[in-house]
C-alpha cells in the first residue's frame, strides 16, 4: 500500500517569514490578493507586518475581516462575493484555524462549481484553485499545512469536514513574532488542540515510521513548552517552539488521519459555537481511556516524551501514566474541567451521537465506538 505525505509547495518558519512570504508572491503571476482574517486581529495589529512588506513591494490588496470562530457556510459565500467584487486573483489567509479554513472553503468555491456543503467528504475538490499564502498567528490548527477545512453548516447545525490535498496552501508561514502576547485561554486552547493532533495521529492505525517520529517530537515541545507560553505570553523561544510543534502535529496527522476525539468534538462546537481546542482538551484523556484498552502499547511512548519514567512499567500501566500527563497538562494550562462549566447539559447528548459517528474523522480510531460507546464518552466528559 502507498503512503502519501502531503505538504505544501513551501513552507516559511521564523522570525520575519511574513516579509519573505510577500517576496514569494511578488514573484508570482498575480496581481491583487483577498486577505482573509477577522476583525480582533487588525485591531491588535497583527496584520502591520504583512501590510508594510506588500505597500513596500507595490502589491495590491483587499482584506476581507469578517470571519468569526466556527466559520460557516453564509461567510464563505460572502467571501466568494468579496473575492469576486474586489477582482482578485490570490488569497493571503492570516489567523488560526477559522481564517485559514474559511479562505481554503473560498478558494474551493471559487475554483471550482457549486456550494460548499457539496465538498464535504474527501477528495471532492477538482480544481486546485489561486496561489494562497497562509499565515498562522495560533499554535494550534496547523490549518496553513493541511488539507482539511472544517466549516459550520448553519442550516443542519453539523461541522463539515473537507479533505483535499488540493486545498493546502501554496506557502505556509510560521513566524512566532504574530504570536507573542496571544492570550493565555488562547494559548492553552490551541496547544491542546495540537497536542490532540499529535496524539490521535499516534494511535491511529494509519500512524506510520514517516508520521511517528515528527508527532512524538511535537508531544515533546508542547509537554515542555505550553505551559511557559500560557505563564508568559513574550517568551519568544517558547512561541517558536510551539509552532514548530503544531506543524510537525500537522505533519503526522495530515497523512495519518486522526480519530474518535475530533469526532466528538466538532459536535459540540458546532451547536454551542465552543472553542475547538477546549473540546478537544476536554475529550483528549476520556476518549483515549478507552482506545488505551484496546491498544495500550501504542501510549507508551507518548508517557514518555511527556516526561513519564515507563522503564518499569507494562503496556497497561505505561498508557495510564500518559493519561495522567494528559490530565495534568490540561489543568496546569486552565482548561475546563468538563463541558458542564461551559453550559453543556446531559439532554444537549442526544443530539450529537449520530453526528459523532457520521464524522469523517471517527474512521481513524484505532477502536471502533458504538453509539452507546459515544454516549458514554460525552456522559463522562461532562
Amino acid at each position: 500500500m502507498v503512503f502519501a505525505l502531503n505538504l505544501p509547495k513551501l513552507s516559511l518558519s521564523g522570525v520575519g517569514a511574513v516579509a519573505e512570504s510577500v517576496a514569494v508572491l511578488d514573484s508570482q503571476p498575480v496581481k491583487k490578493a483577498m486577505i482573509v482574517t477577522d476583525k480582533n486581529l487588525l485591531e491588535l495589529g497583527v496584520l502591520e507586518s504583512l501590510y508594510a512588506a506588500l505597500d513596500k513591494k507595490g502589491f495590491d490588496y483587499a482584506t476581507f475581516d469578517e470571519v468569526t470562530p466556527n466559520p460557516t457556510v453564509s461567510l464563505v459565500n460572502a467571501g466568494l462575493t468579496f473575492f469576486k467584487k474586489n477582482e482578485c486573483d490570490c488569497f493571503i489567509a492570516v489567523g488560526g484555524g477559522s481564517p485559514i479554513d474559511c479562505a481554503k472553503a473560498i478558494r474551493i468555491v471559487a475554483s471550482n462549481e457549486g456550494e460548499i456543503t457539496e465538498y464535504n467528504g474527501v477528495g471532492l475538490v477538482k480544481h486546485e484553485g489561486a496561489f494562497f499564502i497562509a499565515i498562522n498567528t495560533t499554535a494550534g490548527t496547523a490549518a496553513e499545512m493541511t488539507s482539511n477545512s472544517v466549516i459550520t453548516d448553519e442550516v443542519n447545525k453539523v461541522k463539515m469536514v473537507l479533505v483535499d490535498a488540493k486545498q493546502i496552501p501554496s506557502v505556509s508561514v510560521n513566524d512566532p513574532s504574530l504570536m507573542v502576547g496571544l492570550p493565555a485561554s488562547v494559548t492553552a486552547a490551541t496547544g491542546m488542540d495540537a497536542l490532540t493532533h499529535a496524539i490521535e495521529s499516534i494511535v491511529t492505525p494509519g500512524a506510520h515510521r514517516l508520521t511517528l517520529p515528527t508527532a512524538l517530537e511535537a508531544v515533546k515541545l508542547i509537554a515542555k513548552w505550553l505551559p511557559v507560553a500560557v505563564k508568559n505570553a513574550s517568551n519568544i523561544e517558547a512561541r517558536a517552539a510551539l509552532a514548530d510543534a503544531q506543524f510537525l502535529a500537522g505533519m503526522s496527522f495530515n497523512s495519518a488521519g486522526l480519530g474518535a476525539v475530533h469526532a466528538l468534538s466538532h459536535q459540540p462546537s458546532a451547536t454551542h459555537n465552543l472553542a475547538h481546542g477546549v473540546c478537544n482538551a476536554i475529550l483528549l484523556p476520556v476518549v483515549s481511556e478507552l482506545n488505551a484498552q484496546a491498544a495500550p502499547e501504542v501510549f507508551r511512548p507518548i508517557a514518555e516524551v511527556m516526561g513519564g519514567d515507563i522503564s518499569q512499567l507494562n503496556d497497561r500501566a505505561a498508557a495510564s501514566l500518559a493519561i495522567e500527563l494528559i490530565r495534568k497538562l490540561s489543568q496546569e494550562v486552565g482548561i475546563p474541567s468538563g463541558f458542564a462549566s461551559l453550559g453543556i447539559v446531559r439532554a444537549d447528548i442526544d443530539g450529537w451521537i449520530q453526528k459523532a459517528m457520521e464524522d469523517i474523522c471517527m474512521g481513524g480510531n484505532p477502536r471502533v465506538l458504538t453509539a452507546e460507546d459515544v454516549f458514554s464518552l460525552y456522559e463522562k466528559a461532562l
